[in-house]
């Protein structure tokens, strides 16, 4: 995807500031820590101590404050033990930038999707959190928790065998979790402290003056993200001695952490137009921005965005993210200034404009990502051709792995917009044109975890703002949802909700569909009187609509549950009629399948010979459909029917048949079609989308 600019006027963006080499990423120091750490991993557990094998993983705490270099500790602990654990590594955050926990449900199903194992859309938390630890019993593998906000989080993960280790990032003590072993952090030793200075500003500055370079330590306490922005605001300035950057911060009068001392001075020497993108940065979703997401914020070119980035990034006032794409992640240590900044410096209504304009950017890269999929539409293809270069993705693949890339962002974009409250209309174009990319890429099936809590989103909107069309779309989809994953009981619960909201809205559709799926619940339930009923219901809605397809296929539905309950009877009357329906529809693939039920139903109901006649019309039709499976399954129900009969001749030459038919579909590649679920659309949206 190229980054070429759409807009101009931000040429000025990267005026002032220089982009120096960027640091080695060798990991530097905490060798005393790294020993206990390895030390703690065999040392006996109290359990071991009292007689009694350990019943769960061993759990090593590294607990810091952030910007102690606590999460670059536990990822080179996790380099060095990683060949013990045959099963792999898995990470997880339990946290957001700023701090807020992150729901368990969310995070067991991201260690689900690492183990490639089925994650049930709407499944409860305590439900998926038992299986990550069902799985990873099973299992010799390494999880790494960064940024636990408290116990409850580590322990609803903790794997119940001692093959596991478990490697926890915090603030502080985990209290609760039994025989957990910490390891609190402090500064860098001096030496390492100053290497890491040495990788921003060379060897020079450090040994033509080691005082000072020492002092600048013992200023910044030791911790890396304060290093880090001191070699950044040394390495952009190569005529500044270390003592100078030493004088400047005695001069401040500035309170807090040493990092926040620092940042304070990089960024009044920035000029206006970064400063002013830095800010803006804190509101970008989950702390990731890519330079769309900066150039939408600041309202400059996507080019000049990439490009300050970058000198942001040298200035260790960013770092890049772990990603094919090129993405940044803004510092937690930073996020908080950032915020307070943007909100004594920027006025609230710069603030939320810069909010729209970067969902206004997300829906046109979303509808761009859908876009790319469906070449065969001319209208999809003239779309294309309208969206600025900067928009377009070269190929689907691309475009998919643009979704992949930014998926965590995106749907983080979406849960902040519903959050804010003040940008509904840009919320739900979002939502929207995010459930069509991802049906468009992925499946509805692959997708179905995070569609269930986007229409949950949706639903959150609707509610809000009183639109009774979206919420009973937002239910019928939760509804489906739930359904197919066994929720019946509560799918059932949500299809009523639908159907009051639809009657609400006055929406036939919505109603309809409602009514329909109440009477399918039932269905499932077993009880066949309710079925009945609701589906009766739907049909004199569609009856009195004149929709004569619907109308055809209720009446299959009809007969089918009057089967279950044994009252064939009924069930002939109404496959009968569904079959008139499709006959004057036109539909004879249908038409087919019906007979094919009907035959079934005749044979249950003890009438073999009509079951027969009626088969051998069905197989007439089929063949007209052109449809090889049914054809094959028609032939076999009529040899089962005719050695019933006492005909195991005339039954053997249709099963021949059969077996030919089979083969002449396999032979042509003849397959079913997928059947996908189809989600039902978020409504009320710009016609655009």
């Amino acid at each position: 995807m190229t980054d070429q600019a759409v807009d101009t006027g931000g040429s000025e963006l990267s005026e002032g500031i220089r982009s120096p080499a960027a640091a080695d990423g060798h990991f530097l120091g905490r060798t005393r820590e790294l020993k206990e750490l390895l030390i703690d991993i065999e040392r006996a557990g109290l359990d071991t101590l009292s007689g009694r094998k350990a019943p769960r993983a061993r759990v090593l705490l590294i607990a810091g404050q952030p910007g102690s270099g606590r999460t670059a500790l536990a990822e080179e602990l996790v380099r060095q033990v990683a060949h013990r654990y045959q099963d792999g590594v898995l990470r997880a955050r339990l946290s957001e930038p700023d701090g807020t926990p992150v729901p368990t449900e969310r995070t067991a199903r991201e260690l689900l999707t690492a183990l490639g194992l089925p994650t049930p859309p709407g499944a409860a938390e305590d439900e998926l959190g038992q299986t990550v630890r069902e799985a990873l019993g099973e299992r010799r593998a390494l999880l790494l928790l960064d940024d636990a906000v408290n116990a409850e989080q580590v322990d609803a993960l903790l794997p119940d065998t001692p093959g596991c280790l478990v490697v926890a990032v915090s603030r502080g003590p985990l209290t609760g979790i039994a025989d957990v072993r910490p390891c609190t952090l402090g500064g860098l030793d001096t030496k390492s402290a100053l290497e890491l200075l040495t990788r921003y500003t060379g060897s020079v500055r450090i040994t033509v003056d080691p005082s000072a370079a020492e002092g600048l330590v013992e200023q910044c306490a030791g911790q890396p993200a304060a290093l880090v922005l001191a070699g950044g605001w040394l390495a952009a300035r190569p005529q500044a001695a270390v003592a100078d950057l030493a004088r400047h911060l005695r001069s401040r009068d500035d309170q807090g952490p040493p990092s926040a001392r620092i940042f304070r001075l990089s960024y009044a020497d920035l000029p206006g137009a970064p400063q002013r993108m830095l800010r803006l940065l804190s509101l970008a979703p989950a702390g990731v921005v890519d330079p769309h997401t900066a150039s939408a914020l600041a309202g400059c070119s996507v080019e000049a965005a990439g490009t300050v980035l970058d000198d942001l990034t040298s200035l260790g006032l960013l770092r890049r993210a772990d990603s094919p794409l090129r993405q940044y992640e803004v510092p937690g240590c930073l996020l908080t200034l950032l915020r307070a900044l943007a909100d004594s410096e920027d006025r609230p209504g710069e603030l939320q404009l810069a909010r729209a304009r970067m969902l206004e950017r997300t829906v046109r890269l979303l509808q761009s990502c859908r876009a790319i999929t469906e070449t065969d539409s001319p209208q999809a293809r003239e779309k294309l051709a309208s969206l600025p270069r900067a928009l377009r993705f070269s190929s689907p693949r691309a475009a998919e792995d643009w979704l992949r890339a930014r998926q965590p962002a995106l749907l983080a974009a979406a849960r902040l917009a519903v959050a804010d409250g003040e940008l509904d209309t840009l919320a739900r174009r979002l939502m929207a044109a995010l459930v069509r990319a991802m049906v468009a890429h992925f499946g509805t099936r692959a997708a179905a975890p995070e569609l269930y809590g986007i229409h949950r989103l949706v639903l959150d909107i609707a509610v809000r703002r009183d639109l009774p069309r979206e919420q009973a779309a937002a239910l019928l989809n939760l509804a489906d949802l739930d359904a197919q994953t066994g929720r019946t009981a509560e799918a059932l619960a949500r299809y009523r909700s639908a159907l009051d909201a639809g009657r609400r809205a006055n929406d036939p559709y919505a109603t309809g569909r409602a009514m329909e799926s109440v009477g399918g619940a039932h269905q499932e339930l077993g009880d066949y009187d309710r079925a009945t009923d609701w589906y009766g219901r739907a049909l004199a809605q569609r009856l009195a609509r004149d929709e004569r397809a619907e109308a055809a296929r209720l009446y299959g539905r009809l007969a089918t549950v009057h089967t279950y309950a044994g009252r064939y009877g009924e069930a002939q009357r109404n496959w009968r009629a569904a079959i008139a329906g499709h006959r004057r529809n036109g539909d004879v693939a249908a038409h087919a399948r019906a007979l094919s039920e009907l035959a079934r139903v005749q044979e249950y109901a003890g009438r073999p010979e009509e079951s027969l006649r009626t088969c051998q019309e069905a197989v007439e039709w089929a063949r007209r459909a052109q449809d090889t499976r049914l054809q094959a399954a028609l032939q076999l129900r009529l040899a089962d029917t005719l050695e019933r009969l006492g005909d195991p001749a005339a039954a053997g030459l249709h099963r021949g048949a059969a077996e030919r038919l089979l083969a002449d579909g396999a032979q042509q590649g003849d397959s079913e079609p997928e059947q996908s679920a189809n989600a039902c659309e978020i409504r009320s949206t710009s016609a655009e989308d």
